[in-house]
């Protein structure tokens, strides 16, 4: 008798393990999910666009060449936007002719950035655009889905990095430094890239 159970089992545990077998060859198979948009990689280097300003004249972004920018898209629906304009301006004004240059890009329409703007008093340029604003940081080959953000670009075109939500002063103060550095040839654009993980 104990010879028929120990047969029954070895065959009742051959039939489990081929059917195990058979269940993990036919399980479908599991991916890693796509890695999320890289700011060194998959991005255009060197953007290019033409907005219209606040005052209706078309700009093309080569004429800011010379100079460090912030691309900062924003829009006056959007409360953290409205909440770092102070902090920008007050960045702005502490650059000065040949530092850094904000430029805003306004993902809204005209008139709407036309009656804030009188409110808010740029010390910066505004573009805007709806569409147009939105395809300018669609280019860059990141995928954002909120406001602010911001792109770091160098005085040659070159796209450094973006910052995703609302920036504070420690992160304008790192930027200023890095960018800084970069100038006096202490680091080079790779280096500037991962120091700006901000």
């Amino acid at each position: 008798m104990s010879r028929v159970l120990l047969i029954f089992g070895v065959g009742l545990l051959g039939l489990m393990a081929a059917a195990l077998f058979t269940a993990a060859r036919m399980a479908p198979s599991v991916s890693e999910p796509p890695p999320l948009a890289s700011a060194t990689l998959e991005v255009n280097t060197h953007p290019s666009f033409s907005l219209a300003g606040l005052d209706g004249e078309v700009h093309d972004f080569s004429e800011f060449d010379g100079r460090h920018r912030l691309l900062n898209f924003w829009a006056t629906w959007c409360a953290p936007c409205r909440r770092e304009i102070p902090l920008l301006k007050e960045f702005q004004a502490e650059q000065g002719d040949d530092g850094v240059l904000i430029i805003g890009i306004a993902v809204d329409i005209m008139e709407e950035v036309q009656k804030y703007a009188e409110e808010a008093e740029f010390n910066y340029p505004i573009l805007v655009g709806e569409m147009d604003a939105m395809a300018v940081a669609e280019q860059s080959g990141l995928q954002f889905h909120a406001m602010p953000f911001t792109m770091i670009i160098t005085r040659d075109g070159e796209f450094l990095t973006a910052h995703f939500g609302e920036l504070h002063r420690p992160d304008l103060n790192k930027i200023a430094d890095i960018l800084g550095r970069l100038d006096a040839g202490d680091i080079d654009t790779d280096t500037a890239r991962k120091a700006l993980d901000l």
